[in-house]
């Protein structure tokens, strides 16, 4: 007799569901404000901007968790009752004046004779740091809800009142500020008019030092012109502003993105890779940045296949940019083998995408590197080849064009090899040893001279604490005057033998 054993279904232990309580969450994003007020007054008050910088690294998970009332409250108990831009922000904020926010509150807990009470005393001014922060963070409030409207509207309140101060502490929130203000014009399409106010807003900076706003205001007209396809002011305007050494890296990586850009359509690709290149490197390496890092590896792949280089297969294998770069992925491997038929179908598969990136106009110029691919590849392959033949290979209209592209491609230095007019073929030279030209040396050359600039980079980035450069300045200056008075007992005589132990040998 055979039994049938069943066997026993294990037991899953499902855990608790946590339910997490409003109040908790909104006291918690209250908590999390009133911290950055901290941080932005101990960076007022020691002028450190490091405090500053650690309330925007706080600031894209905090813009997730606000809302109409959370900012509401903080208004309320922020600003005193006299200060007209409280009923303002309330305004744009849609919430009503909060009642009894600034009341005394006594909470007995224990005798009453002997209260222990929580008094909530009402403040009587705002620090400007923290006003401003108050402002931004309506700014990306209102952004995030995508109200355009409201926003341009705020935003010409937000910039009048910046005006109004001129803080070195506040140069950070206000490059931050006038971001958002020139978003909401370009998401309302008004490229135009915003241009104005900018130059203005960036003259203004000029004068105070600002350098933080000013790098922003720079890259924001750059993006402004580039947008517009304005590239001959584009190109104006870098040649008379200077970019602040000092700015962020976050700002510096955008300003060489533009740059690149505006010297790709300029034909200087040489110079628009390095740019591009710089851009790459100096921007931030998080999922924040990673929209930039496409479009910026996008234009960098079109500009070295317009120099005539092949960029490496391990560009279009990273995770993060595997998936936007198949339309490149696609061109690259036509240029590579020449063919420009392949090359026409894959630019016209992609048109939209391409014209969606602004690459558009750059990927149609690869046309004749496509043909120059060509035209190498059989000069390797053949020590002669017929003229006819090389019309055929790349659906070239005649022999006289054919015969037009190889000679400049002899002239520009593609190929090493002669024509023969009269027999109608090319020549190939025989290939020399890569080593007996400049070529090493020039390779090595571009390396050093990376590797110098970013030494030099890191040397400027570099932060020294202010107490312990006093402390040095102050031996130095203590050094210095013992040696004075030293040389001056030696030219009198007074130098005594005793003297020698104040040296060590």
């Amino acid at each position: 007799m055979s039994t049938d054993i069943k066997p026993e279904t294990p037991k899953v232990e499902v855990a608790p569901v946590q339910v997490v309580d409003a109040e908790e969450v909104k006291a918690s994003v209250i908590n999390d404000i009133k911290q950055s007020f901290t941080l932005l007054e101990r960076g007022a008050t020691t002028f450190d901007s490091r405090f500053i910088l650690k309330v925007f690294r706080d600031l894209p998970a905090l813009r997730k968790r606000v809302n109409a009332t959370i900012l509401s409250k903080i208004v309320g108990e922020s600003y005193p009752d006299s200060n007209e831009s409280k009923n303002i922000l309330l305004k744009f904020i849609g919430e009503d004046t909060p009642k009894d926010n600034h009341e005394m509150e006594i909470d007995f807990t224990s005798n009453p004779a002997t209260p222990e009470a929580v008094v909530t005393i009402t403040p009587t001014e705002i620090l400007p740091e923290v006003d401003m922060f108050l402002h931004l963070l309506i700014q990306v409030w209102l952004l995030n809800r995508h109200e355009i409207e409201p926003l341009k509207a705020f935003n010409e309140f937000v910039v009048t009142k910046l005006k109004t101060y001129n803080r070195r502490s506040l140069d950070q929130l206000s490059a931050k500020i006038w971001f958002y203000y020139a978003r909401a014009k370009e998401l309302s399409g008004q490229l135009d008019e915003i241009r104005p106010v900018l130059l203005n807003a960036l003259g203004t900076a000029t004068i105070r030092h600002d350098t933080e706003t000013q790098a922003s205001l720079i890259t924001l007209l750059l993006r402004n012109y580039v947008v517009s396809k304005n590239f001959n002011q584009a190109a104006n305007l870098v040649s008379k502003t200077n970019f602040p050494e000092s700015a962020g890296n976050a700002l510096a990586a955008r300003y060489l993105y533009y740059l690149g850009r505006i010297n790709a359509i300029q034909l200087d690709y040489s110079s628009a890779h390095d740019k591009v290149i710089g851009a790459i490197r100096k921007a931030p390496q998080t999922k924040l940045a990673s929209g930039f890092l496409q479009s910026a590896n996008k234009l960098n792949i079109v500009i070295e296949l317009l120099m005539g280089d092949i960029p490496e297969r391990s560009i279009f294998s990273q995770r993060e940019l595997e998936r936007c770069l198949v339309p490149y992925f696609e061109i690259t491997k036509a240029v590579r083998i020449g063919d420009i038929t392949l090359f026409s179908e894959t630019v016209e598969k992609h048109a939209e995408k391409l014209k969606q990136d602004g690459n558009y106009s750059l990927v149609l110029r690869l046309r004749q590197n496509v043909i120059k691919t060509g035209i190498r590849i059989m000069s390797l392959a053949y020590s002669r080849i017929p003229l006819k033949d090389i019309c055929i290979r790349l659906h070239l209209d005649s022999e006289e064009s054919a015969e037009y592209i190889v000679a400049k491609a002899i002239r520009d230095g593609v190929i090493e090899a002669t024509i023969d007019h009269e027999k109608g073929f090319m020549q190939s030279k025989e290939v020399l040893d890569i080593y007996s030209t400049n070529e090493p040396q020039q390779t090595y050359h571009d390396r050093i001279e990376f590797c110098l600039g970013l030494h030099d980079d890191s040397v400027k980035s570099m932060r020294y604490p202010m107490s312990l450069n006093r402390f040095d300045l102050k031996q130095v200056e203590e050094v210095r005057e013992r040696e004075k008075e030293l040389a001056s007992e030696i030219q009198e005589g007074d130098f005594d033998e005793d003297d020698d132990d104040d040296f060590e040998l």
